[in-house]
């Protein structure tokens, strides 16, 4: 962890160097930069969710070691653990709905832009597996949460149903 942590200041810092010489990185690598954002936050929030139907399923460590998925600390925990574990991944979906908000916004803008002659970028195929993705998520999570529902609480879960049906309105509105 600390090499990584080395590494990402160096190209943190090289980064930085470069952008305060003047040049500005092209548009296609800030596109590719938010894709792998999103694709690594997308990647992330699956990890949790099967980490949470690991410990309602009462499995140890020891069997996702086996089929070969790294566990953070949280997973380790107790079944208590289970309502921060599933917050936590309420929070992760919706930094991820905001990203594809975002991308939304901004491919709402670039056809407002084309009306006066701007180049526009038609294909809405990446834009649409961003969505369907999420979508899918948020199926997978929403069934983790409704299995679990007697270990959260009378409290918790209608906050989180509510939460749920923020980020699946939200999308389909926009």
């Amino acid at each position: 962890l600390r090499l990584v942590a080395v590494l990402k200041a160096i190209l943190e810092g090289e980064k930085d160097a470069v952008l305060k010489r003047g040049h500005h990185l092209p548009l296609s690598f800030h596109r590719r930069q938010e894709e792998l954002k999103f694709s690594l936050g997308l990647q992330r929030l699956q990890h949790r969710v099967r980490e949470i139907q690991a410990l309602r399923d009462g499995e140890g460590p020891g069997s996702l070691h086996s089929a070969g998925l790294l566990l953070s600390p949280m997973a380790r925990a107790a079944p208590q653990e289970l309502p921060a574990l599933i917050l936590e991944a309420v929070k992760e979906l919706e930094a991820a709905k905001q990203q594809v908000l975002k991308r939304i916004q901004i491919w709402k803008r670039q056809q407002q832009l084309a009306g006066n002659g701007a180049l526009f970028e038609e294909n809405l195929a990446p834009l649409q597996k961003r969505c369907e993705s999420l979508v899918e998520v948020h199926f997978q999570l929403h069934q983790q949460v409704m299995a679990a529902s007697a270990e959260l609480g009378a409290d918790l879960l209608p906050r989180l149903l509510e939460r749920f049906n923020e980020v699946l309105s939200s999308l389909v509105k926009r």
